[in-house]
C-alpha cells in the first residue's frame, strides 16, 4: 500500500538511516522530512492549527536533504519526500541542483514536497517576500524547471535573473521529480493544476478530501491536463487503519501517517513495527 512516514520531532534524535531502513524493511512506501531552518525567537505569526504559539518543537526540525541522503544510502526502494520545502527561503539556482543530485544518486525516488511558509518573520530573515511569497515560488519552479531540462539555461523575472548557465547534474526523473504544493490555501488547488504534479494537504478529513478532489480533476480539464496525472498525497495523519482505507477511497494516491516521538531507536522500532501492522497489513 502507498503509505508513508513523516517524522516526529525533535527531528534530529533518530537516525535518518535507521529510520529509513527500518521503513523500508516493514514496506512503508515512502519516508518525509520537513524543515523549518531558524525559527524567530519573537514572533506575532499565529500557529496554523491552534491560533496560539509556535510549539517549542519547532526550533527542532534537521535539514532536509542531508537527512533524505542519508536515508537513501541505505534504502534501493523507498521514496524520498520533503513535507515541505520552504522555497521562498531558498535560492533556487541551488535548490535546484541539491534536488537533482539526491534524484541521481537514490536512483529517481525523490518527491519535492514544497509549500511558501506561513511563519512571516522566518520567511524574511531569509529574504523571501512574504506579501508575495508565492509569486516569488512560482518563478523560483520556472528557475528551478529550466536548470533541470535545459542544457544551458538562463532566467530574467522579478526575483531572479541570470544569464545562460550550465547546471549538472540532471535528476534522474523525467522531465524533472514530482512536485506537490502543500497547503491550504484558497487558491492551492489552481495552482496545483498549472504548475505541480500534485497537491499534498494536511488535517483534511475524507468527506473534504473527496470533494477537493473532484474540484482538482475539473481545475485540471480546465488547464488541458488529465487529473489523473495530478495526484493527491495526504500528510501527517493519525496511523490509524479505518483512517488510511478511507482517505485512500476518497481520492488520495498515498497516505502520509506520522509516528509519535521516542527517545531511542529501539523505541522507535517498535512503534513502526505497531504501526506497519495496523496499516499496512
Amino acid at each position: 500500500m502507498p503509505i508513508g512516514l513523516s517524522i516526529p520531532l525533535p527531528a534530529y534524535t533518530i537516525d535518518p538511516a535507521f529510520m529509513a531502513s527500518k521503513a523500508e524493511g516493514l514496506g512503508f512506501e515512502s519516508i518525509w522530512f520537513a524543515e523549518h531552518p531558524a525559527v524567530p525567537v519573537e514572533s506575532e505569526s499565529p500557529f496554523p492549527s491552534t491560533g496560539g504559539e509556535i510549539p517549542w518543537t519547532y526550533s527542532h526540525f534537521t535539514d532536509p536533504y542531508i537527512a533524505l541522503a542519508r536515508a537513501s544510502a541505505v534504502t534501493q526502494t523507498l521514496k524520498l519526500g520533503t513535507g515541505i520545502t520552504l522555497v521562498p527561503q531558498r535560492n533556487p539556482l541551488l535548490l535546484a541542483k541539491e534536488v537533482a543530485a539526491l534524484d541521481l544518486y537514490s536512483g529517481g525516488r525523490f518527491i519535492l514536497g514544497i509549500g511558501t511558509g506561513w511563519l512571516r518573520e522566518e520567511v524574511e530573515l531569509f529574504g523571501g517576500d512574504f506579501p508575495r511569497r508565492w509569486s516569488q515560488t512560482r518563478e523560483a519552479l520556472e528557475v528551478m524547471k529550466r536548470l533541470w531540462t535545459e542544457a544551458e539555461a538562463e532566467f530574467h523575472g522579478r526575483y531572479f535573473d541570470f544569464p545562460p548557465v550550465r547546471s549538472y547534474p540532471k535528476p534522474v526523473q523525467k522531465p524533472h521529480p514530482p512536485i506537490l504544493i502543500g497547503g491550504a490555501a484558497p487558491a492551492v488547488l489552481e495552482r496545483v493544476a498549472r504548475h505541480a504534479d500534485g497537491w499534498l494537504p494536511n488535517r483534511i478529513t475524507p468527506a473534504d478530501l473527496e470533494i477537493r478532489r473532484r474540484e482538482l480533476d475539473r481545475l485540471c480539464t480546465e488547464a488541458g491536463r488529465a487529473p489523473e496525472a495530478v495526484g493527491i498525497s495526504v500528510y501527517g495523519q493519525e496511523p490509524q487503519r479505518e483512517l488510511v482505507r478511507a482517505l485512500l477511497d476518497a481520492g488520495a494516491e498515498r497516505v502520509v501517517v506520522r509516528p509519535e516521538w521516542v527517545e531511542t531507536e529501539a523505541e522507535m522500532g517498535a512503534q513502526l513495527e505497531k504501526i506497519a501492522e495496523a496499516v499496512l497489513a
